[in-house]
């Protein structure tokens, strides 16, 4: 079932990015096709599995079957390279499956957060989807809450609430 997010409309991706992932706070973003399911449903279930105990006795399982043939192949190049070759391909394909289901949880987890923000009238609306700035950006507003630590660490805070507001953005030339 697609579910329809109230956001701004998304730009179509430049030319030259074919499969260009869209920002993660727009609509085109939420809207996906029929295969990218079908993949994050197998990513999903496969790295599921992958983290089970069965399939880390099958792996080691095989290891040491592996390892006991070794003696009948006279420890062979041959034989050295079939573990080598299935490792390669194994741990090859993993990677993409495993980097999907991260993804997936990093965006949740985004998502979740961003949704806090929202909801929190003490919270600045501005922090919502920052994940979307590059890195010097991030460190700038890491910097604000680095100042604010400091600030309570000496006393002059206490509980107070403060938000990235009262200082603005590091991003929009806001004081500092």
């Amino acid at each position: 079932m697609r579910r329809e997010i109230d956001m701004e409309p998304s730009q179509p991706p430049a030319r030259g990015t074919l499969g260009a992932m869209p920002p993660t706070n727009t609509t085109a973003y939420a809207r996906h096709s029929a295969v990218l399911t079908v993949f994050d449903h197998l990513a999903a279930r496969v790295t599921r599995w992958t983290g089970s105990p069965l399939a880390f006795a099958l792996a080691l399982a095989s290891v040491v079957l592996w390892a006991a043939s070794g003696h009948f192949f006279r420890y062979s190049e041959n034989w050295q390279l079939v573990v080598n070759t299935g490792t390669t391909v194994v741990t090859f394909l993993m990677v993409f499956l495993m980097q999907q289901s991260h993804n997936k949880d990093s965006i949740a987890l985004h998502l979740k957060l961003d949704e806090l923000i929202a909801a929190s009238k003490q919270a600045s609306n501005r922090m919502v989807g920052i994940e979307d700035l590059d890195e010097q950006d991030l460190r700038d507003v890491a910097e604000f809450y680095v100042r604010l630590a400091e600030r309570a660490k000496r006393g002059e805070c206490g509980k107070e609430r403060h938000s990235i507001d009262e200082e603005g953005m590091p991003t929009d030339g806001g004081p500092r």
